[in-house]
């Protein structure tokens, strides 16, 4: 089935069931992405580690929301 065959069946729905379908497929979008997760858990240890080398310098909170 075509995307706009599907398209033309889900405009003939009545209105609560499109309701559905559009709500299906926006929740598809905004599901996690387990990569980007992991990503960004080893940068934020990477960060942790070179920071408690000295390697990296901290910013104080009260800067960082003077802006």
């Amino acid at each position: 089935m075509s995307t706009k065959d599907v398209l033309e069946k889900a405009l003939k729905l009545k209105p609560e069931e499109r309701f559905l379908v559009i709500e299906g497929l926006l929740k598809s979008l905004d599901e996690p992405d387990r990569r980007l997760d992991d990503i960004w858990a080893d940068e934020a240890e990477r960060r942790l580690k070179a920071y408690r080398e000295g390697k990296l310098e901290g910013i104080p909170m009260e800067e960082i929301f003077e802006e």
